[in-house]
């Protein structure tokens, strides 16, 4: 069936005209043209170009400034100053930029900014590397002391790519010689733009960790610009200044980027690297019931050979002093000196025996004997004792002559205040004072109600305590 075509009503001049308003420019201002141009470039986003490099300048600010160029085109690129530390920027070389167009408003320009900037081709890899590492030579980052894996860490952190194929072969290794090891994992990017940033900062996490002692970098097998981003002078320099070991375990066996020259250690295969830092479970088992019974061993002999000492020792001991005694008596004995000592003692006894002054002295003690029994001494102390007794009776008489109680008894009675101090004057009391009288026979408690001078007295003795 043939479509239903509608005419035009009207003069044929109407639907030209409609045509030309539709075909009308619009009238936009200057600065409403930039931002929509600038709108569409923001929806283009990150992307990367290949190109040679032409008129490289670094300005004072660190900013590089080039032209990237090809056979038909030509663009300028800017690296901020931030972003130049993951920029190789040299003219004529061939390199990969990786970032986002912009437009410069005030000078209506096109411009790359550049967040990464990688060469491309063998020669310039290599070239790009070569530069790498004598930086890193000069630094002494490539000789420096390489620390060795721990027996038995306590954690081993992983980074490794998202495709997980390596974390598999990781796992898999472990669970043969170890199930169950911690073992902390960070994907990451591990090849283009920002590769380097993703694996530095996942190296960063897995140190704030305290239980990691081991970090494996591991990456599959691939070409030198695929594994460009394990040749960064950054994650170079931070695996270099990692606080704990670091294995880099990049592609294959002949894969060799610059990590494997600065890592603490390194594997030819992700694979090999999980063997070198996981343990194997049954040897551990067995080198410690080897030392075991090695140690069992060793003290059963130490403790044989101590027994026997002792008895030995023991034996000396008990016999020794005997032995001594014996030997030191047979050296006296063999002194010739001792005999004339023993005959010059014999001969002074004698001597001490049949002398006369021995005789003398016996008259001499028993005459003084008898001089003392003839003297009474017993009469002159009994004389000493009774003048001295009665003494003691005159000055017992005077004492109690003078005692306060003699007072008191006639009469007389002693007023203290509440703090104990004895009341002389009127003065000292105010009315209402609780004041105690003592008596000759018990004590009374008075308040005093009325106080008054005591009239002028003629008495020379003091009022004063």
């Amino acid at each position: 069936m043939a479509p239903i075509v509608a005419e035009p009503v009207g003069p044929v001049a109407q639907p030209m005209s409609l045509a030309m308003d539709l075909d009308a420019p619009r009238r936009l201002s200057l600065t409403r043209l930039v931002g929509e141009v600038a709108r569409q470039l923001a929806n283009i986003g990150s992307i990367t170009v290949e190109g040679e490099v032409h008129q490289a300048k670094v300005y004072g600010g660190g900013r590089i400034y080039f032209t990237l160029k090809d056979r038909t085109a030509q663009l300028s690129v800017v690296v901020p100053a931030g972003r130049k530390q993951w920029a190789r920027v040299r003219d004529g070389e061939r390199v990969a930029v990786t970032g986002k167009l912009m437009m410069l408003a005030d000078r209506g320009q096109l411009q790359f900014e550049a967040r990464e900037v990688t060469p491309v081709g063998e020669g310039a890899i290599a070239q790009a590397l070569a530069d790498i590492r004598e930086r890193m030579r000069a630094d002494g980052l490539l000789d420096r002391p390489r620390r060795i894996i721990p027996r038995l860490p306590a954690c081993v952190g992983v980074v490794c790519g998202n495709d997980a194929a390596v974390r598999k072969d990781i796992e898999s290794v472990i669970a043969v010689r170890f199930p169950g090891y911690p073992v902390r994992f960070q994907e990451v990017t591990v090849q283009g733009p920002g590769a380097p940033e993703q694996i530095i900062r996942a190296m960063r996490l897995l140190c704030e960790d305290s239980a990691v002692e081991v970090i494996v970098l591991a990456r599959g097998g691939g070409d030198a610009a695929q594994l460009l981003a394990f040749s960064d002078e950054s994650l170079c320099r931070a695996v270099a200044a990692c606080s704990v070991v670091v294995v880099s375990a990049i592609g294959h066996d002949g894969d060799r980027p610059l990590t494997d020259e600065v890592a603490d250690v390194r594997a030819g295969t992700p694979s090999i690297a999980a063997a070198l830092v996981v343990p194997h479970r049954g040897e551990l088992l067995a080198e410690i019931t080897g030392l075991h019974q090695h140690v069992v061993q060793q003290f059963g002999r130490r403790s044989e050979r101590s027994t026997s000492r002792l008895a030995s020792l023991d034996e000396v001991w008990r016999h020794a002093p005997q032995r001594r005694m014996a030997a030191a008596d047979m050296r006296l004995a063999g002194v010739p000196w001792r005999h004339a000592i023993d005959r010059r003692v014999g001969s002074a006894q004698q001597r001490l025996t049949a002398s006369p002054w021995q005789y003398a002295l016996d008259r001499r003690v028993g005459s003084a004997a008898a001089r003392l029994a003839a003297v009474d001494h017993r009469a002159a102390l009994t004389g000493r004792v009774e003048r001295h007794h009665i003494q003691l009776r005159g000055l017992h008489a005077q004492v109690e002559a003078l005692s306060p109680n003699r007072v008191l008894a006639r009469g007389f009675s002693i007023v203290t205040t509440s703090e104990g101090a004895v009341v002389r004057s009127s003065a000292q009391v105010r009315t209402g004072d609780l004041l105690t009288v003592t008596l000759a026979a018990g004590t009374v408690m008075v308040e005093a109600r009325s106080s008054s001078p005591s009239p002028v007295s003629n008495n020379p003795v003091s009022n004063n305590p």
